[in-house]
């Protein structure tokens, strides 16, 4: 335990327990949780972690690429997971499949807050996060836009729907929305049961007449 007037324990040099690089993961990963991502640079990140900025640079070309790759890692862990995953059942299936799929998307963003908060804050201000940031929404839009089709090939869509992609589009960046707002506890959007309650109600009443 540190007392009074002692220092924060440094972490282990290169060579000892986990690799430099994740030390700069984490480090950044705990600043993140601490304060906004430009609330802190690179020296802060080389004081947290116990590395020397030639050691940095060696593993990363700024701090936008340390949280790119926080970022990565986040929602490579949850992608299939937090994307609602549509299917041909009944609409009472449906509707608990869809649940599903955005509760896990509502568990990722609660247990990686200050990670996905960082990226939706900052996507815009650097080229490197701004790409991978659209690439991952892109890839949900397309997996939703993909599904889309499939339902209304069976038959199974509102006959009113204008446009899949872009239906697909709008819900991808709705949900990106809502729980951002839910991450920085804009009620009643952080009440997470009313949040997926919410956006299940979005989603099947976009997508499925009653029958």
């Amino acid at each position: 335990m540190v007392t009074a007037g002692e220092s924060t324990p440094r972490r282990p040099r290169r060579g000892q327990g986990r690799s430099v690089r994740q030390h700069i993961l984490d480090a950044t990963s705990e600043l993140l949780a601490e304060r906004s991502f430009n609330e802190f640079s690179v020296a802060d990140i080389l004081t947290r972690a116990n590395v020397a900025r030639g050691t940095f640079y060696f593993h990363f070309g700024s701090k936008h690429e340390v949280l790119a790759e926080l970022v990565r890692r986040t929602v490579a862990r949850g992608h299939e997971a937090a994307h609602p995953s549509l299917g041909h059942e009944a609409e009472g299936q449906r509707r608990n499949t869809i649940r599903y799929g955005v509760a896990e998307s509502a568990r990722l963003w609660r247990e990686h807050p200050h990670i996905l908060r960082a990226i939706v804050e900052n996507w815009r201000s650097d080229p490197g996060l701004a790409e991978l940031w659209l690439e991952q929404m892109s890839t949900f839009t397309a997996t939703t836009e993909a599904r889309l089709e499939a339902d209304a090939a069976a038959g199974v869509l509102r006959d009113d729907i204008p446009d899949t992609k872009a239906l697909a589009t709008a819900l991808t960046w709705l949900g990106e929305r809502l729980h951002y707002l839910a991450a920085i506890d804009v009620a009643p959007l952080n009440d997470e049961e009313q949040l997926v309650d919410v956006l299940t109600h979005i989603w099947m009443s976009t997508l499925y007449a009653r029958d």
